[in-house]
Parts: structure tokens; C-alpha cells; sequence
């Protein structure tokens, strides 16, 4: 994302672990949701990690599973590029539709939410 030197696959990971319970996630279930490979999810993890944004934490229950978890730095970076995300779609898509559009493509965009949510 501009500003931040994070390309979108990226930001897209942040944003998925600011949003998730103790900001961290299963790295299968991270990769999985992001719709990365195997091979493209370690290497934005690697990148993530390298920049000390991210951190890989071994579960305590179960060996087979590595979580991902922001760092404090991933959390301050993730919450401020969050924040300048709201404001560029407030801006440049809600401003220009006006409240009537802007709520319908809220309800559309959550139907495709729930449309393409996977179920665990």
C-alpha cells in the first residue's frame, strides 16, 4: 500500500490479523483466506517477518500448527494503514456515491462476504 511500502497481498494479511482474536492466525488458515499458495503465502510471511511486522509462533496444542501474530510494529503499521484506507475509500468511492449508493454496495459487499466465506 502506498505510503506504507506494502504491496496489497501484504496488507491484505495485516488486515486480516488486526481484525482476528489476539491479532493472530493459523498460517494455513491465513494463506487460505488471503487465496495464496503454499509458496506465495511464505514468501509475503518471510517478508512480513524480515520487516518485523509479523512473527511465526508455534501452537502450544498442536505442533502441526504455526500461528502468524503482528508484532507490536505490525500492529501500530496495520492500525495506521487501516486508518488511511477508510479515509482513501471515504473519500474517492463513498464520497462520489452519496449515502443511497454507498449503503447498497455496504449490503452487496456483505452478501459477497457471506457468499464466499469459508466455513470451518
Amino acid at each position: 500500500m502506498d505510503g506504507y511500502g506494502l504491496p496489497m497481498a501484504s496488507f491484505d494479511i495485516l488486515l486480516r490479523l488486526v481484525r482476528s482474536p489476539d491479532h493472530r492466525m493459523p498460517m494455513t488458515k491465513l494463506a487460505r483466506e488471503a487465496a495464496l499458495s503454499s509458496g506465495g503465502f511464505t514468501k509475503v510471511a518471510d517478508r512480513l517477518a524480515k520487516a518485523d511486522l509479523i512473527r511465526r509462533v508455534p501452537s502450544e496444542t498442536d505442533r502441526r500448527v504455526t500461528y502468524a501474530e503482528l508484532t507490536e510494529h505490525g500492529l501500530d503499521v496495520a492500525n495506521r494503514a487501516r486508518t488511511t484506507c477508510a479515509r482513501v475509500l471515504r473519500e474517492h468511492v463513498l464520497a462520489p456515491l452519496g449515502k443511497t449508493d454507498s449503503e447498497a454496495l455496504a449490503q452487496a459487499m456483505r452478501t459477497l462476504r457471506e457468499a464466499n466465506t469459508p466455513q470451518d
